[in-house]
Order: C-alpha cells, then structure tokens, then sequence
C-alpha cells in the first residue's frame, strides 16, 4: 500500500470547511477519513477513525479549538494536528503551537502549503521524504473496438506490476456487462462492484480491500456486478468516489473500460494518470483509434496522456503496416504487444497470467516492456514538446471522411 495520510477535519463553518474538503478531496496522497463540524465531537470522531492528520480550524471559535488541540495532543499522540485560520496573529499562533499542533496554516489554503505541511508530517510518520510523496498511477486500458485483447493487456499488466514488491496493484473492471477479468484470473469474487457502490458511504481503506478478491500473483481485483440490474446503480459519480478511494490505497490502479465509452468510463479516463489505447493494424481499429482521438481533443489534456498500444503485432495477414499506421494516426506507437495467439489461448482458458503460465514468452516481454514504459511516466509527445491540439486545427480530421477542416 502506498504511503497514504489518513485525515479527519472538524470546522464548524460549513463554507470554510466544504473549501477545505475540496481542497484535500483532489490530493492523491491523502484520504479524507472523516469530516466533523462541532469541535465537541471530535474526540470521538479522532478515537473512532484514529487518522494519522486531525486539521482544526480556529475560527468559528479559537478558546474551544485550542482546548481541543490541547486534549488531542494528551489523548492521540498518534495523530498530527495541524490548526488553520484566516488569522495570523503572532500570539495566536504561539498559543497553538504550544498546545500541541505540528503546523499551523493560513486560510484560505494554498496547495503548495498543505503539500509542505504533509510532506513534513509524512516524513515524520513514515521515517524519509520521500516515503509519503509517491501518487498513485492510474493507468486505463481501453479498446478500438471489442476482440483487440485490452482485457488482456490490463490483467497481465496488473500482474507484472504487482510482482514487483514496491507495488500493491488494483484491476477495477469497467466493463460492467460482460467484463471478465475474473475469468482471466480464475476467481470467483465475494463482492463486485455494485457492492462497494452501494456501500461507499460506509466504506474505508480497511473494508475497502476486504471486498477486493486478492490474486495469488498480488493483484487486487474489483469486478464487474453479477446481475445485468445491478448496473444501473453504478453513475459516473459513483466511480469517480470508488476510485478516490482506490487511489488512496493502492500504488497502482488498473482500470479495465468497456467499448461504449459511457460517461462511466469518461469518468475513469478523466481520473487516469495514462490511457492506454489498445489497437490492432487494421482498417476498422485504426479509424476507431483517429474517431476517438478526435472525440479526446475536446477534453482538456485528455489527449496528451493517451498512449497508442499496438496487440498482435506481426500477424502475418490482414495487417496494414507499421509505417502506414504511424502515418494515417500522425503519431507514434507507444508500444508493440507481439501476436502469439496460442500462449494468450492457454492463458484465458487456464485462468493463469502470462508472467505464470509462460514468463519467457515474447507477449509476456512485450508485457513487460509496456510496464516499464508507462513507469517512466513520459509520453513521446511530451519528449517531443508537442502542444496540446486544439479542436479547430485537428490533424486527426484529415484522416476522417466527410469531415470538414
């Protein structure tokens, strides 16, 4: 498991405070474990969910918000206080601090101090700087079009990252129809999707990887619902919230997405660190692959972070060739995933990962080197400084019949 900061918040200003949520509900390194908005209350909320990071704010009522960091800093020596108020009074900060807070910050919250208070809290806690710093890479794997292998790709990806003993890996199954990343792993789960969705009030990090099923290899798999009904309680909202939650346990996410690229799945892509675009060198997936980059363009940095991934690379026939891709999609192929239809047969059937059932295999190289790739964290547009397209001078459009320019 990551290096993540559990942390409670009590203010009793509904306005300061929802500001507040917001602020540490978009940090990857950080789980907001519980908000509170009586300072009486909050020993109780402290005792229950014993969190590493306890903020008060100061304002709503200085005297009680001292007596509670003073009780807090006697009672849970554990958790790190850390005070915030729009006051900088120099006495007032004195007498925070000598009732026991770590840090005091000022409202409104600047990121970069909120990031140097918790480094220093992490540092404390975890023993190095760098121990709390590391965010969880969140990597979607999505299709052309069905039968292209990313159901594959993202559970032999999930493997291989979850070999490494640094890594604790999640495969989220977005395929809420006919996902079946379980049959690739041969698990029959206790609990799928729709019940953490149903239940994601209620849910922690303890009881959150309770109700993941753990593959012999280290990967944690949250699969698709059983029942076709029980798909329908899942909302974008929903996965955005489920998500959160697996971004603050995990070092690594691997989200698996269907083809309808539903507002479910833009979701999971908006939250991706990286998509992974699986493909085959065909006519019918390479005009699906210019058709989605089109649709990306619109999303604000969306379509820097995608990464073209080619499967069965070197299938004898029907394949159009390397060069003549890279020239109709206008740019370049991030990995080549070798076609070896036999071993990927035994693998799906035998319900055994690649890095088991055939570690020196080609695929499983070819496997290997995608992981290390997207490790390094840069993309080849990047390197190459290319900007952002925007919508209106889309080169993807040229490659599209009947579209004007």
């Amino acid at each position: 498991m990551s290096n993540v900061l559990r942390i409670a918040l009590v203010d009793p200003s509904d306005g300061s405070r929802e500001a507040l949520k917001g602020k540490l509900l978009g940090m990857d390194t950080i789980w907001l474990e519980a908000d509170c908005s009586r300072y009486e209350f909050f020993p109780d909320v402290i005792e229950q969910t014993a969190p590493d990071v306890g903020v008060i704010t100061l304002d709503s009522n200085p005297e009680k918000a001292i007596e509670l960091i003073q009780r807090l800093a006697t009672s849970a020596p554990d958790t790190a206080i850390l005070a915030a108020s729009e006051q900088t009074d120099g006495q007032l900060i004195l007498r925070t601090m000598r009732a026991g807070a770590r840090e005091f910050l000022t409202l409104p919250l600047s990121s970069d101090d909120l990031d140097e208070a918790l480094r220093r809290v992490s540092q404390m806690k975890f023993g190095s700087a760098d121990a709390g710093g590391r965010s969880c890479e969140v990597y979607a794997i999505a299709g052309a079009t069905g039968g292209v292998g990313s159901t594959s790709t993202a559970v032999n990806l999930g493997c291989v990252l979850a070999s490494e003993p640094q890594n604790s890996v999640a495969l989220l199954d977005l395929d809420l129809a006919l996902g079946d990343a379980d049959v690739f792993l041969d698990s029959i789960p206790d609990y799928t999707l729709a019940d953490v969705v149903q239940n994601i009030s209620r849910l922690d990090i303890q009881l959150l990887k309770r109700s993941l099923t753990k593959h012999s290899s280290g990967l944690y798999l949250l699969p698709r619902p059983v029942e076709l009904q029980d798909t329908l309680s899942i909302t974008d909202d929903s996965i955005r919230k489920v998500i959160g939650l697996l971004k603050a346990s995990f070092t690594h996410l691997i989200i698996d997405l269907s083809k309808t690229y539903s507002s479910v799945d833009m979701a999971a892509i908006e939250s991706a660190t990286r998509v992974v675009l699986v493909t085959q060198l065909d006519l019918p997936c390479l005009r699906n692959v210019v058709r989605l980059m089109m649709g990306f363009e619109e999303i604000d940095d969306l379509h820097n972070k995608v990464e073209i991934v080619v499967n069965r690379a070197g299938l004898e026939t029907g394949q159009i060739s390397l060069k003549k891709a890279k020239e109709t999609l206008g740019r370049e192929i991030f990995a080549l995933l070798p076609n070896d239809y036999r071993t990927m047969v035994e693998v799906r059937n035998n319900g055994v990962p690649l890095i088991v059932q055939a570690p020196k295999a080609a695929i499983t190289q070819g496997i290997r080197e995608l992981a290390e790739k997207l490790e390094k964290g840069s993309s080849p547009a990047a390197e190459a400084g290319e900007e952002p397209a925007k919508a209106s001078e889309s080169k993807w459009k040229k490659f599209w019949p009947g579209v004007k320019q």
